[in-house]
């Protein structure tokens, strides 16, 4: 879009937010945010999560860590123990790394250029583009399932979309100036107006404008692709010692759990290694967003080779609580009989 222009859409949308736009903790009106801070953690955590499930951990967040630099001197294990119950826990410990790297390489401030934020970890995209425009009120097209939405419906766009085909499409929309409050409106849009089902159409600003609602579509609209999910069957691995205290491990690798503390399970069920397993009563179900899970339980009666035990420790129940657990291994403990 030219400089000094503004297309009708964006006017009525910026006009509409100024009277009906959420108030949020990680929000300002009328430009920038003072803090990235506060702004790149809300984009974190509001991936793949509702604000209403968001709000009560951000407020935990900020006062546990209110500044990059208390994040980055923060252990792992209090990290991701504060972020328990909201999946994805990969998010959390990309967020430690890369506060550690601004505090490092760039004396704890975020950069308010996308190249240079992308090359930060755990920073994609859509995460630049959100730092950039509320952060620094720059013209940068954030769009997420609700500008999807409002965006299909707007154009009346029938075929499958996808958040590459509407990007150019939202950029169109994004103005030069007040960058950040059309990011939030547009999106505060489909959160309040422009919703999945029961859409308000009366209380929409783009209305006249709306090619679906002209044609009476808008809730076949969009038309997203759908992902088959998968479902595995796996086991995890109980071991005690002669205490009863539990064998934990932290979760290797850079995988969707990966730096929390668990039993040792596999989606296969093959065990950690050659031994007398057990098959014991009861299982546990877990959804995860590209499959679901069926974990069964198999006991030790065999002796621990000590190359695994120097994996992991022994830990007795009164002091479970003091790990990062994720949400499948509190059922998993639950089931157990183990308070977390």
């Amino acid at each position: 879009m030219s400089s000094g222009t503004m297309r009708e859409e964006t006017r009525l949308l910026l006009e509409w937010y100024a009277g009906n736009g959420r108030q949020l903790p990680w929000r300002v009106r009328g430009g920038a945010h003072p803090d990235p801070y506060a702004v790149w953690v809300s984009e974190i955590m509001l991936q793949q999560t509702t604000v209403q499930t968001v709000l009560p951990y951000f407020a935990r967040w900020m006062t546990a860590f209110p500044t990059l630099e208390a994040l980055a001197r923060a252990s792992l294990d209090d990290v991701l123990k504060l972020w328990q119950g909201l999946g994805y826990y990969a998010r959390a410990k990309k967020m430690h790394e890369c506060a550690q790297v601004l505090l490092r390489d760039f004396a704890g401030r975020f950069p308010d250029d996308r190249a240079e934020l992308l090359k930060l970890p755990g920073i994609g995209p859509y995460t630049a583009a959100s730092i950039c425009a509320f952060a620094f009120d720059k013209p940068e097209t954030v769009v997420d399932g609700n500008v999807i939405r409002v965006v299909a419906r707007l154009r009346g766009i029938e075929t499958e979309v996808d958040r590459g085909s509407i990007t150019p499409l939202a950029a169109e929309l994004t103005p030069e100036k007040s960058a950040a409050d059309y990011a939030s409106a547009v999106m505060d849009l489909g959160a309040t107006v422009c919703r999945p089902v029961a859409p308000s159409c009366l209380l929409c600003p783009w209305r006249e404008l709306c090619i679906a609602r002209k044609k009476g579509i808008q809730e076949k609209i969009p038309v997203l692709k759908k992902l088959e999910k998968k479902h595995k069957d796996g086991a995890v691995f109980v071991i005690t010692d002669e205490s009863g205290a539990l064998f934990l491990r932290r979760r290797p690798g850079k995988g969707l759990l990966s730096g929390l503390w668990e039993l040792p399970w596999s989606e296969e069920g093959t065990p950690p290694f050659p031994g007398e397993w057990r098959e014991e009563p009861g299982e546990v179900r877990h959804v995860f967003t590209h499959f679901s899970l069926t974990l069964r339980f198999r006991r030790l009666l065999s002796p621990v080779p000590a190359e695994f035990a120097s994996q992991g420790r022994f830990v007795p129940d009164a002091e479970l609580g003091e790990y990062p657990f994720s949400t499948l291994m509190r059922k998993v403990l639950r089931q157990l009989g183990r308070q977390v």
